[in-house]
């Protein structure tokens, strides 16, 4: 059965794309519409005083849902992906600049696209918190990334993957958020859905960890996961000087 990717209308497709008669950019305004209506559902005396994007996949989905929940929309620049843990963190700090107006004395709601190593979540929660926050909540279009995708992304291993063995508030707690909310899958597969009721089934293994081809065993991830390892210590051994120019990591090394 024809399965594509979900993670394209999350994250990986420029939101002028059309994918399979779908609209990523209508898709991911879905997101933030259900995203903000389990907010209200679950919290509906929240005390949110603003909303800030963390762009660009993230500032899509967050305009509809600072508007369903009333409240402002501020818009702040994020990093790039970056190889190895330690230039990923330093390349937070240099990208982002909070501006304090926006967040001394407020209570604080960053939304991204997904959250996968938590490393840039955490320093955003940091960041906020040192600008004066009074309190931070983190809100992802997408649901928990457990598993890793086999099927083209270049995306950590399970190991690697802040929600892999962690519930929601343990991923809170560990980002350094007050509160966390993620998409619920079946709400994620609405919002993609609506643009092609055609499309009956997509691929969400990195959210369920089921593999539509079925012949993906522990064996081979285990495999993968130590391939990848190894490509990590590589950079982290490297002085830091020699990866502020890289973007991503040579898979073949």
């Amino acid at each position: 059965r024809y399965s594509p990717c979900i993670f394209e209308h999350v994250y990986l497709a420029r939101p002028d794309s059309i994918i399979d008669g779908i609209s990523v950019y209508k898709a991911r305004l879905r997101m933030g519409e259900s995203l903000a209506k389990k907010i209200i559902r679950i919290w509906p005396s929240h005390d949110i005083d603003v909303v800030i994007p963390i762009p660009d996949t993230g500032r899509t989905c967050a305009l509809p849902l600072a508007y369903e929940l009333g409240v402002k929309n501020r818009y702040i620049p994020r990093t790039f992906i970056m190889p190895g843990q330690k230039i990923r963190k330093k390349s937070v700090r240099q990208k982002l600049n909070p501006i304090e107006l926006e967040f001394k004395g407020k209570n604080v709601l960053l939304v991204d696209d997904s959250i996968v190593r938590g490393t840039t979540s955490g320093e955003i929660v940091r960041m906020a918190r040192e600008s004066g926050a009074n309190r931070v909540y983190f809100a992802s279009a997408a649901p928990p990334v457990r598993f890793p995708n086999v099927y083209g992304i270049d995306m950590p291993t399970a190991e690697e993957l802040i929600a892999h063995d962690k519930n929601e508030q343990e991923i809170a707690e560990k980002i350094g958020a007050d509160r966390l909310f993620y998409q619920d899958l079946d709400d994620l597969i609405s919002a993609a859905k609506a643009g092609n009721p055609e499309i009956h089934q997509f691929d969400t293994s990195c959210f369920t960890g089921e593999y539509v081809t079925g012949d993906i065993s522990a064996d081979y991830l285990e495999r993968v996961s130590t391939a990848r390892n190894d490509a990590v210590k590589f950079f982290e051994k490297l002085p830091e000087e020699s990866l502020v120019d890289l973007s991503i990591a040579d898979r073949s090394i």
